[in-house]
């Protein structure tokens, strides 16, 4: 006679996170997510209140700051969203461990290290950005063969690519700075970062995703996402890209405003009409900061040519980054953890605190260019991050530790 008593569910295990891609590479983007903030806002509060001492390292703490987030931080997302998501794109099996695991050790081990560098170890930016440098290289040797092994052309999967590749140049440059050329490539890193990065890897699978994920579960909802949207960004960012590199910032205006444009144009033919899921909304609305972003950078070029002021500074960027980035992060990152463990597709309250904090983080990112004392806005603005995202990383690095609740693999 078999025992009719429900066996219990197995508890957490650093096992299964091999046992898929966005598994490893997101509970390594979470980690990364607030080991990253909690060093940067520690060094924004002894910067501003010297009672608090940290070691300024070398490189210079900002530089620092933008590579370990565009480099380390987000690309764990990313990465760990490509592994699975370009053989389903191009029809071919998924990827075994072995080619996945590389990668998410790169990034992880290379953040850690490049981090305690920052705190002290005086080996540890070469050994972070080394290891950052394998973790890179390796996701691009395993996503490549894809793309020449399908039989057709799928043009998201080679725009993604196309992002990749830059964003290891950008890597290649901070290198080169760190073997010690011209800081001139520090600028090259970061710009690249953002441009040539996270903004054309971020809009392409918004352009491949939002339109489908609204198709399922919105009645009546048309998709709409044409190619010409893609082939006239992808110009444009590298437009100002080549504006920003050459400090050619009062002739920004020339590409952001097709930029504003489409991004407009984006978020006004996809946003769906009525009902729509909480998941679902949440995406559009971090979309929604796309064309903010591009409102304030065609102001601060156009105030610029006129007045030879910088209005504004990093507030465009930061809308960008914390904004966009940050939003989009969030809901997608939401979205498929969701789905992919068995769970309903909703919001859970952390999930939902994360979001609507960020919003007041990018908000305070921004304004903390034209307050007074703008160092402690900023340290403000790190310090909510850290307190928007903390209770959200927690429950998902949960999930990723956990099998699915419906059984299934994955």
């Amino acid at each position: 006679m078999q025992n009719s008593t429900p066996r219990p569910a197995p508890g957490m295990s650093p096992a299964i996170l091999g046992e898929a891609p966005h598994r490893l590479m997101f509970f390594i983007g979470a980690t990364n997510v607030l080991l990253a903030m909690a060093w940067w806002a520690a060094w924004l509060v002894s910067a501003r209140w010297p009672g608090f001492v940290m070691p300024q390292p070398s490189p210079f703490a900002g530089w620092l700051h933008a590579f370990v987030m565009q480099y380390q931080v987000l690309p764990s997302f990313f990465f760990g969203f490509l592994l699975t998501t370009f053989p389903k794109w191009t029809g071919q099996p998924d990827f075994e461990r072995w080619r996945y695991v590389p990668v998410g050790l790169g990034l992880f081990g290379g953040q850690l290290a490049t981090l305690l560098g920052a705190v002290g170890w005086e080996a540890g930016i070469m050994v972070g950005l080394l290891m950052t440098i394998a973790g890179w290289f390796a996701g691009l040797v395993t996503l490549a063969p894809v793309l020449w092994r399908e039989q057709g052309t799928t043009w998201h999967a080679r725009s993604c690519f196309a992002g990749l590749a830059l964003g290891f140049i950008g890597v290649l440059a901070w290198t080169a700075f760190n073997l010690g050329a011209s800081p001139f490539w520090v600028f090259v890193s970061i710009k690249l970062g953002t441009f040539g990065l996270l903004l054309p890897v971020y809009v392409t699978v918004a352009h491949r995703m939002f339109p489908f994920f609204a198709s399922r579960v919105v009645p009546g909802y048309a998709q709409w996402r044409p190619m010409w949207l893609l082939a006239a960004f992808w110009p444009l960012a590298l437009g100002h890209l080549i504006l920003e590199l050459f400090h050619a910032y009062g002739w920004l205006w020339i590409v952001d405003v097709p930029l504003l444009a489409i991004t407009t144009l984006m978020l006004w033919r996809w946003w769906p009409r009525g009902p729509k899921p909480e998941i679902l909304a949440v995406l559009f609305v971090g979309l929604a900061w796309l064309p903010i972003a591009f409102a304030l950078y065609v102001g601060q070029s156009i105030a610029y040519e006129l007045t030879g002021i910088y209005w504004l500074g990093r507030g465009p960027a930061h809308a960008l980054f914390i904004g966009f980035f940050g939003s989009v992060l969030v809901a997608m990152v939401t979205r498929v953890t969701q789905g992919h463990s068995g769970r309903p597709l909703s919001m859970s309250p952390t999930a939902w605190f994360a979001f609507v904090a960020i919003q007041l983080v990018a908000v305070t990112r921004v304004v903390a260019e034209v307050a007074p004392d703008a160092m402690a806005w900023q340290a403000a603005a790190a310090i909510g991050w850290l307190v928007a995202f903390a209770p959200w990383v927690v429950r998902i690095g949960a999930i990723y530790l956990t099998p699915r609740i419906d059984g299934r693999p994955g």
